[in-house]
């Protein structure tokens, strides 16, 4: 077995041993990792200043993280809309 299987499985077992509020800790921490994957890799594309710095920053990386739950609340409202509207 390799190495990345065991580690798999070792992550596994200890996820079944978790609590649902330690289980969102870690789910989490595991966007924040790919959040901050994702900029850099925007970052190394970016090469004016000015554009830099807005990309990085905090206040304008929330602001798109709130533009994207809004987006998706707006989507699941407008789809239970039109299922209640059916079931009428």
């Amino acid at each position: 077995m390799s190495k990345r299987q065991r580690n798999l499985q070792t992550i596994i077992s200890r996820i079944n041993s978790l609590s649902d509020s330690e289980i969102s800790e870690v789910l989490d921490f595991i966007f924040n990792i790919e959040d901050h994957r994702l900029s850099d890799s925007a970052v190394e594309s970016v090469d004016d200043d000015i554009l830099l710095s807005l990309l990085t920053a905090t206040e304008n990386i929330r602001a798109r993280q709130v533009f994207e739950w809004e987006s998706t609340r707006r989507r699941a409202e407008a789809g239970s809309s039109k299922i209640s509207r059916a079931s009428r």
